[in-house]
């Protein structure tokens, strides 16, 4: 949940807490305004006080800036996700071979 907002260099950041689990620098962002998706893309810049982190877990203050997204405003949610790309086998699952 977004608390405040400030500028470092050209990259607008957001003072979060991280309410549940963690969010990585390598993660996608979902920016949500009034449960509503607002934007949707990567993580630019992830701090902790004045430090550039890899990680944030939950219960913990961060700045969080958004790839091309410079419209954050206070009160809204950012969720973290990652994309995973699943292979499909070919190979029979335990069940379709008993039939």
């Amino acid at each position: 949940r977004e608390k405040e907002k400030g500028n470092v260099g050209r990259v607008i950041v957001a003072g979060c807490l991280v309410s549940d689990g963690r969010i990585s620098r390598t993660a996608r962002a979902r920016v949500l305004r009034r449960r509503q998706p607002v934007y949707d893309g990567g993580i630019s810049t992830l701090r902790r006080f004045q430090d550039d982190v890899k990680e944030v877990r939950e219960g913990l203050e961060c700045g969080i800036g958004i790839e091309n997204f410079n419209d954050v405003k206070v009160g809204d949610r950012i969720e973290s996700f990652r994309l995973e790309e699943i292979k499909r086998t070919l190979e029979p699952t335990a069940s379709a071979g008993a039939a």
